[in-house]
């Protein structure tokens, strides 16, 4: 197969991996999300199914940008430690995310176990009170 170039840059295939400098503007994701549910909605006929569809897409998209993430910060070696994993979601997920590092990691007691489902999977299963903690929060 014969590599192409244009205008002195190597095919999309040869360049890296590392994080490019670019931001994607407000405007353009707002635009793009309208459409996705758009699409979304007019090819289903209750809102359960415009739940699923969407929820669909949203597991899938952040399958991919973990993998990204996990390839690109940690070479692809999986973290098998709940405390790395954790401060991996703290500092790279919630960077790529947000633009900034999580402002802390709370530790909340939780009983933390791992099933397989389609690939091993952490399930935690948080204490009472952290659940009626949230629930005070969001009657705020």
């Amino acid at each position: 197969m014969e590599a192409r170039f244009t205008r002195g840059k190597s095919a999309l295939l040869e360049r890296p991996l590392s994080r490019p400098k670019t931001e994607v503007s407000v405007s353009a994701y707002g635009l793009l999300f309208s459409e996705v549910v758009q699409y979304c909605q007019s090819r289903v006929y209750s809102v359960t199914e415009l739940q699923a569809r969407l929820a669909d897409l949203g597991h899938r998209v952040g399958g991919s940008l973990l993998d990204v993430l996990v390839l690109r910060e940690k070479n692809g070696k999986r973290e098998t430690k709940v405390l790395n994993i954790l401060l991996f979601i703290k500092v790279s997920v919630w960077r790529a995310l947000f633009g900034k590092e999580a402002d802390k990691l709370d530790g909340f007691p939780a009983k933390v176990t791992v099933h397989w489902h389609k690939g091993t999977t952490l399930m935690i299963k948080f204490d009472e009170a952290v659940i009626a903690r949230e629930k005070a929060l969001e009657g705020r």
